[in-house]
């Protein structure tokens, strides 16, 4: 092999919240000689790691610079707080952010949230991480609203969520460098919108591109073709196959319009006398 002939391969970077197990099944089975390697990512770190050439495609969250970027919003996340279970929020199934005007929100150094005034008060100190800001939660320091997926992500049996009705949300996309869509960019787009493998956006020739458009499998052809011999072989009505058994020097019964056929026209005519 030489060095121009590397094989293909795909670099899918995530950031966390986002599970891209489904796309890659999918992958795996309509590219299986195309490996995918995936690259969890921070948020903050997500668009330059594209930038870089460190991945061909990404789930990031939005916002993202589209100067040098493309992206695809994919869907909304909901946005909730995070309590011990035993906290007084956990008696409604949604607040709001008035609801966490006298507690401490946490907020690490990662959020995602876009905020023109945060709810509650401010801690002393950020966390660095929302991990960090999970376990200060657990520890009754405050509490944290964060997108629902990362809720889910550092899950703890003693700790619980609710919806903040009035909370900016977090939209998750696919995003790639807009010099660098690649033909395999282009697959993976098109697995994520959930194109099939027939698709007319996917790159698949024709089946069969030498027969015209339309005449493929068309009903019916072959019966308004008679078959050979059907209607030629029909004498005064009757079918073909009735006489089909005679003698080639015999023309059928009654074709002379007598009883006797050819023999009983010899015999009709008078001898000449010598």
């Amino acid at each position: 092999m030489t060095g121009s002939e590397v094989s293909p391969s795909f670099r899918l970077a995530y950031v966390p919240g986002v599970t891209p197990t489904k796309w890659v099944r999918i992958w795996n089975e309509r590219l299986p000689g195309v490996p995918l390697t995936l690259v969890p990512v921070s948020a903050a770190e997500a668009c330059d790691v594209l930038r870089g050439g460190d991945a061909d495609a990404g789930f990031v969250r939005l916002p993202v610079d589209r100067a040098d970027l493309s992206a695809i919003p994919l869907y909304t996340e909901t946005t909730v707080v995070v309590v011990p279970k035993d906290h007084l929020v956990t008696a409604a199934d949604e607040v709001s952010a008035e609801d966490l005007a006298d507690e401490i929100v946490l907020h690490p150094l990662d959020d995602t949230l876009d905020w023109e005034q945060r709810p509650g008060r401010p801690a002393n100190d950020r966390p660095a991480t929302t991990a960090d800001a999970v376990e200060l939660v657990a520890a009754g320091v405050g509490v944290l609203v964060v997108p629902q997926s990362l809720a889910r992500l550092h899950h703890r049996r003693d700790l619980t969520y609710r919806p903040v009705s009035d909370a900016p949300a977090s939209r998750v996309a696919l995003s790639w460098p807009q010099d660098a869509t690649t033909d395999l960019v282009e697959d993976f787009i098109g697995i994520v919108r959930g194109r099939t493998v027939n698709s007319s956006r996917g790159r698949r020739p024709d089946p069969d591109p030498a027969q015209p458009k339309g005449k493929r499998g068309e009903p019916g052809s072959a019966r308004r073709k008679p078959a050979a011999g059907k209607t030629a072989g029909k004498t005064g009505g009757k079918p073909a196959g009735k006489s089909a058994g005679k003698p080639s020097g015999k023309s059928p019964r009654g074709a002379s319009g007598g009883s006797g056929g050819a023999r009983g026209a010899k015999r009709g005519r008078p001898r000449r006398r010598s």
